[in-house]
């Protein structure tokens, strides 16, 4: 698990009073982690070509055109000149190194973006936009300085940016980059130090990076004198679409969850492993509800069953379109998880405070809109589902980068709902269910071998005992 920011002007300050580091130093620490990843990638002759902007990102690249001078063959690109004082003085040095200024783009195997990196907050000029689209739709692979060109701040494109292979970053991971819809743009992210060690350039942060790593699953193997109580009960509703409820009782038996029922009020098929109920069974240990519910249950039972209970909950799907439920949130004192998709969480926004938002203004604010649910239900926990999720609690946020595309298809948040509630049956606290759940899920997609497009949720469910 790493730390994330939404930027690091408070940690370089620190650097340069407190550790008494210099601009120059911290940028030659940041052009030596570009050119090091360049080395590891490519053979001494190899064509690299660095488009550089004005300020100081273009001279991080300028340094960076100076550190593979000799071993490759290096041009540089500066269309709007230099202008910072450091973009001036590692011009200087470049020149004098003999590297080659360029009056055009130029093919290369490798293409370096160091336009502009963290902090844009304004959209990019006609001229910029055409250049970032001329340097997208070149061949070789292309690596961004700090932050791909385009992204803003919060890691939203301004209209477009430029499509990194990987990114560099300085110094720490920043929010801007695990944004959704910055995904497309980041490629792999690696981050460099910057003239001292991370755990002495970071400061605290309230929001973190999950990794493969943080991955704990649920074991048996110290428990010799168990039986199936012993790893909790999980009732998941099965409701008007009941192929929903089912794979997601299938993936919570699946993940360790001792007895899976199904609860219905009329018979449906299931595998034998799953039981059937009308009601609650009364040695459940955890519930969920909402995927693929409709209307299927009356609101006295649900009141009873799921308002009035005092179970650890996992609420899904059309549960955010049901006031009735939604009294849940305000249980401070129960284990509740919540998994909605961001048109999901729209209606629930709209239900909770009244605030109409659009699909849009969630995915483009989704890290601060994550504070702000929690602000307002700091007990709950939040996983806001996407290309990267966001859990939130008690303030606190972690992302998940490990998803795939395997995962954009039905059912992937059914067997989710199924892996939160079988944890949250066998004992675990609400964060650490939504984590350790988030992370399964994204983990067993990536054991899938086959096409993108081929895979079920059912095939999801068995790459879950191939998890270690």
């Amino acid at each position: 698990m790493q730390r994330l920011y939404r930027n690091c002007y408070e940690m370089d300050r620190k650097c340069y009073e407190a550790y008494g580091l210099s601009e120059d130093l911290l940028m030659e620490h940041a052009a030596e982690g570009m050119a090091r990843l360049i080395r590891e990638r490519f053979e001494a002759g190899a064509r690299v070509f660095i488009v550089a902007g004005p300020g100081n990102n273009g001279a991080d690249g300028i340094a960076l055109a100076r550190l593979l001078q000799g071993r490759f063959e290096v041009g540089i690109f500066l269309p709007m000149g230099a202008r910072s004082a450091m973009a001036k003085l590692q011009l200087e040095r470049a020149r004098r190194v003999g590297v080659r200024e360029c009056e055009e783009m130029e093919e290369a195997e490798c293409l370096v973006d160091a336009i502009f990196g963290a902090g844009l907050s304004r959209p990019l000029s006609e001229e910029i936009a055409a250049l970032v689209e001329t340097m997208n739709a070149m061949e070789g692979f292309k690596l961004a300085c700090d932050i791909p060109t385009g992204l803003d701040e919060g890691g939203r494109p301004l209209p477009t940016a430029f499509r990194a292979d990987a990114t560099v970053t300085m110094g720490a991971l920043k929010e801007a980059l695990y944004l959704d819809a910055a995904k497309e743009y980041v490629g792999e992210i690696r981050c460099v130090d910057l003239g001292i060690d991370r755990l002495l350039y970071e400061e605290e942060s309230r929001s973190y990076l999950l990794e493969a790593d943080d991955f704990d699953p649920p074991l048996r193997s110290d428990r010799l004198a168990a039986h199936k109580g012993s790893f909790g009960h999980a009732a998941l509703f099965c409701g008007e679409k009941e192929g929903a409820g089912i794979i997601a009782a299938t993936a919570a038996a699946r993940f360790g969850a001792g007895l899976t029922t199904l609860v219905v009020h009329e018979k449906v098929w299931a595998p034998p492993f799953l039981m059937r109920a009308t009601t609650v069974p009364p040695k459940a240990t955890a519930i969920a509800i909402g995927m693929g519910l409709g209307e299927y249950f009356e609101e006295e039972l649900l009141q009873k069953e799921v308002v009035d209970s005092s179970l650890p909950i996992v609420l899904d799907a059309d549960a955010f379109s049901k006031p009735e439920l939604l009294q849940v949130l305000h249980q401070e004192h129960r284990k509740i998880v919540i998994t909605p998709h961001p048109a999901e969480f729209v209606r629930l926004w709209r239900i909770l405070s009244k605030e109409e938002l659009s699909v849009e203004a969630v995915q483009a604010d989704r890290f601060d809109l994550a504070r702000r649910f929690s602000a307002l239900f700091p007990h709950v926990v939040l996983l806001l589902k996407g290309a990267n999720p966001i859990i939130a609690h008690l303030g606190e946020l972690f992302v998940n980068p490990l998803g795939s595309p395997v995962l954009a298809k039905g059912g992937s948040g059914d067997v989710l709902s199924g892996l939160i509630v079988a944890l949250l049956a066998q004992g675990y606290e609400a964060l650490d269910a939504a984590i350790q759940g988030s992370l399964a899920l994204a983990l067993a997609a990536r054991k899938w071998e086959g096409a993108d497009y081929g895979m079920l949720s059912t095939d999801l469910i068995k790459m879950l005992v191939h998890l270690d």
